[in-house]
């Protein structure tokens, strides 16, 4: 089976998996792109988010807050 790698993530052990983030329709963001941190950490409590050849750590605290970091 032929794939891109847009249609692949990595999962934390550095692997490709099918992409299976989906967005979420909501009233109060009707024009943005909405996705469930549960869908986004899995299990984990820090993911990377590449941008612009950067790579940025979004973590959930202690007290279940977001926060982004260079």
């Amino acid at each position: 089976m032929n794939t891109t790698k847009s249609q692949h993530e990595h999962d934390r052990t550095g692997s490709l998996q099918p992409a299976s983030l989906r967005a979420i329709e909501t009233s109060f963001a009707p024009k943005m792109p909405v996705y469930d941190s549960a869908q986004l950490f899995g299990a984990a409590n820090e993911i990377g988010i590449m941008h612009q050849g950067a790579l940025y750590r979004l973590k959930i605290t202690r007290q279940g807050k977001l926060i982004l970091n260079k």
